[in-house]
């Protein structure tokens, strides 16, 4: 069954303008109270940024020093975090005026993201009953589930006996078996779709076949963390609704990448993290593998990894301690781990690379980060692009790829394939990848909104 409407037919109304106009002011008047707070008290916020700049690098010399220079990281960090708590309660040191700047700053920032948010992500579910779907449900999947992934939710939550009761052939990943064979069998044996339960670098060699064979994909959110998951805004909580895919799903095209011959879901890191998962027993003891090689890899007789690639404008990086490609750009947190993409359908690679090298390089990449200027940093490169090379004098690298470990032969190509991977979602999935998109907040959005234009119709 097809149903087509015209999705941008929703019209901006006035409640939608207001949000934004509310926002946007908030926004302003958020900027005149932080110009007027610093042009008072310039000199605790300078305390407050040496602080931080301190109490980064005497983190950086505790992770990757030994002693007795990792005590001297320490005190450093301590140190820091004093000046920072003397900066903010000295800079307005008279009655509650320092309580009621906080007051202030804080409303005028819930104000700022509400509003936005209030203005951006309305009517979501009317916007589904409008949007053009094709209901085309699968005759033969065949689910294939990984038992011992995720602590075993496979079993916990009944997975395979909720799937046979749909009509869908399951099939156990046991010991032994060959995962990509199990996914071939399945489509010789004339699959019209395939679904995996397991982890993110099963999903993606999965959906790798079902690319190849031009078929649906529908992942099960049976892996530990789930990324792809979570950032599909599938239910990581209870894989169990994923399978009202199978049901009543329809079809949502997103982007996919790949480096080389090898297709990835999430990202592909290089340097620190990608060798560190290369040692024996990481899996077992990750906090103890981490702790011990961190200060060998990162001290200062070591020499930069032998990482090599070119920005976008010619700008030629080497040493990069860390480079992260990923299938569309992540929303930075406040590490890469905690990261995560609004969006899978922008036909573009995500690039994180960090060159610093010394606590007070790694002091000022962070610095300048907290206060929304990473970029201006040279030990920061951060861009979008649809293809990528890095390169090695070696002729190797390791890789950490959607989370397994692996070491390539360079010169490392990675692509973006838009709109590439079929999957087979839920049909309430589309609402919650547009909530997930309204988080992003821009400007240019909500500016859109008060003119009366509709920013998220012309981005679906």
């Amino acid at each position: 069954m097809a149903r087509t409407v015209d999705p941008s037919a929703h019209t901006v109304g006035w409640r939608e303008r207001s949000f934004a106009l509310l926002s946007l002011g908030s926004a302003a008047l958020l900027i005149v109270a932080v110009v007027v707070f610093s042009v008072r008290n310039l000199g605790f916020l300078l305390v407050g940024l040496i602080g931080v700049a301190l109490m980064v690098s005497g983190a950086w010399w505790f992770i990757t020093e030994h002693a007795p220079r990792k005590a001297f990281g320490i005190a450093g960090a301590v140190v820091g975090g004093v000046l920072i708590v003397v900066a903010v309660i000295r800079a307005e040191p008279h009655g509650d005026r320092p309580v009621l700047a906080l007051v202030i700053a804080a409303a005028l920032t819930v104000g700022t993201v509400g509003f936005g948010r209030a203005a951006i992500a309305r009517e979501l579910h009317e916007r589904d009953a409008r949007r053009p779907l094709t209901v085309a449900q699968p005759q033969r999947a065949v689910l294939i589930c990984n038992p011992w992934s995720g602590g075993g939710k496979v079993k916990t939550f009944g997975l395979a006996e909720l799937a046979e009761s749909l009509g869908v052939e399951v099939v156990m990943l046991d010991h032994g078996l060959d995962l990509e064979q199990l996914a071939r069998d399945a489509v010789a044996r004339g699959a019209d779709c395939l679904a995996m339960a397991g982890g993110d670098g099963s999903q993606a060699l999965v959906a790798s076949i079902a690319i190849e064979h031009d078929l649906p994909f529908v992942c099960i959110s049976a892996g530990t963390r789930n990324h792809f998951a979570l950032d599909l805004g599938i239910d990581r909580e209870d894989p169990r609704k994923s399978l009202d895919a199978f049901r009543d799903g329809i079809e949502r095209r997103i982007d996919y990448a790949t480096v080389g011959d090898r297709l990835f879901v999430n990202n592909v890191s290089l340097g620190l993290y990608a060798t560190i998962v290369q040692q024996p027993g990481y899996r077992e003891a990750k906090s103890e593998t981490t702790k011990a090689l961190l200060p060998e890899m990162l001290g200062r007789t070591q020499e930069p990894f032998d990482l090599q690639f070119t920005e976008p404008d010619g700008t030629e990086v080497n040493g990069a301690f860390l480079i992260q490609v990923s299938n569309n750009p992540y929303v930075l947190g406040a590490t890469l781990d905690a990261t995560q993409r609004r969006r899978l359908d922008t036909g573009r690679l995500g690039v994180v690379a960090i060159t610093a090298a010394t606590g007070r390089e790694a002091a000022q990449v962070v610095t300048l980060s907290a206060l929304g200027q990473r970029r201006r940093s040279r030990h920061w490169h951060e861009f979008t692009t649809e293809s990528f090379e890095v390169r090695s004098r070696s002729g190797k690298a390791f890789a950490g790829i959607d989370g397994e470990a692996l070491e390539l032969e360079t010169p490392l190509t990675f692509e973006i394939h838009p709109r590439g991977l079929r999957l087979l979602v839920p049909r309430e999935n589309l609402t919650a990848a547009e909530r997930r998109q309204a988080r992003d907040v821009s400007g240019a959005d909500l500016i859109s909104l008060a003119r009366g234009v509709d920013p998220i119709a012309e981005k679906v």
